[in-house]
């Protein structure tokens, strides 16, 4: 097993003492894979915060949004029959699924993409709705002409959808409400259309029939969607055989569509692999590694919030080379350089 990656010496560029929260009753717990984007000369994350507050003996207390977009902190003995709080990320009460955080988005940029602060007059985006009252997460940003598209996790007692807003100058946002129903999550659209139509990867999931697996859809408008198609399933026995999801928009390459992808295995543990789609029908892969390209192997990938995962939603691609910002440990924001021929050596055909 090859880990391609060249991870940067200064990792990890952000934990979360790096950072305020957002409210004084809140703590932050873990940042995470950010979506990544080029503006005004600069490298700017939007990178996911998750918040909650300090546990109490025998009591698990957890943020939520109420009807009037204000955050409420419910609380819930441990002793409760009806709860259920073996994971560290979700508890369910009383037969529905909960949150442990509440996320927001929090925007950063750089001007060496290193090193990263806040900059005046740039505000966090936050969940606003009932179909976000548990926070909005792992946001993936694509600019097509001189619109940028922000896909995001929209959580709530309804399900995990992906949400969509819109921004020209990242200082005001457009909603366009959930554009995949739940169960869905990990959208990257392209940024470009293709034969007139935007197109973009999702992952719907079923616990019963199929599973966690990659489509692709199309749009008139991004806004839209429809004629989905099955693009990319898990593999048994290999390190993707549980789930897999899209990292962030495609790469076009002179080989077809390259798109770096996360998968996990039975023990939840996750890397990074690549696969290759038609240039002019993306609903054709070509080809896929058969082993990852980036598994967890430094400390702060291994050890954090939850454990042996590197996750990305974003990367600059520069020429060859691709530099992709990823979550480590479901705690820390890191960054690697690749080669993207490299990458595309990697791949293997048939897949």
């Amino acid at each position: 097993m090859k880990d391609l990656a060249k991870r940067f010496s200064e990792n990890p560029l952000l934990m979360p003492k790096d950072l305020q929260p957002s409210s004084p009753d809140l703590q932050i717990i873990s940042l995470l894979n950010p979506g990544v984007f080029v503006f005004e000369q600069k490298t700017w994350l939007l990178v996911r915060v998750a918040e909650s507050i300090t546990q109490k003996e025998g009591v698990i207390f957890f943020p939520a949004i109420n009807d009037l977009g204000k955050v409420e902190i419910i609380e819930i003995p441990l002793n409760d029959p009806d709860l259920v709080a073996t994971d560290a990320r979700v508890i369910q009460y009383k037969g529905l699924d909960y949150l442990t955080t509440l996320s927001h988005l929090r925007l950063l940029c750089s001007d060496d993409g290193i090193h990263f602060y806040a900059s005046e007059g740039y505000s966090s985006l936050f969940g606003s709705g009932i179909l976000e009252q548990f926070g909005i997460e792992d946001a993936r940003v694509s600019k097509l002409e001189d619109t940028y598209y922000i896909t995001y996790t929209a959580v709530s007692s309804n399900g995990v959808g992906v949400g969509l807003r819109t921004t020209k100058d990242w200082k005001h946002f457009e909603p366009k409400s959930m554009i995949f129903p739940p169960h869905n999550k990990d959208c990257a659209i392209f940024e470009e259309k293709i034969n007139g139509k935007f197109y973009a990867l999702h992952r719907p999931s079923s616990p019963q029939i199929g599973g966690n697996y990659i489509w692709l859809a199309e749009s008139p408008d991004g806004i839209h969607w429809g004629n989905h198609q099955f693009l990319l399933g898990t593999r048994k026995g290999l390190w993707d055989s549980a789930r897999v999801g899209a990292g962030a928009a495609p790469i076009k390459t002179d080989k077809g569509w390259l798109e770096i992808y996360h998968g996990a295995n039975a023990e939840h543990q996750y890397c990074l692999g690549a696969f290759l789609m038609d240039l002019k029908d993306p609903s054709k892969v070509i080809a896929r590694t058969l082993e990852p390209i980036m598994i967890p192997l430094e400390n702060y990938e291994l050890s954090g919030f939850f454990g042996y995962v590197v996750f990305t939603n974003g990367h600059v691609v520069e020429g060859d080379k691709l530099t992709v910002y990823y979550g480590a440990a479901d705690e820390f924001v890191c960054g690697a350089h690749f080669s993207i021929k490299e990458i595309l050596s990697a791949l293997e055909v048939p897949f």
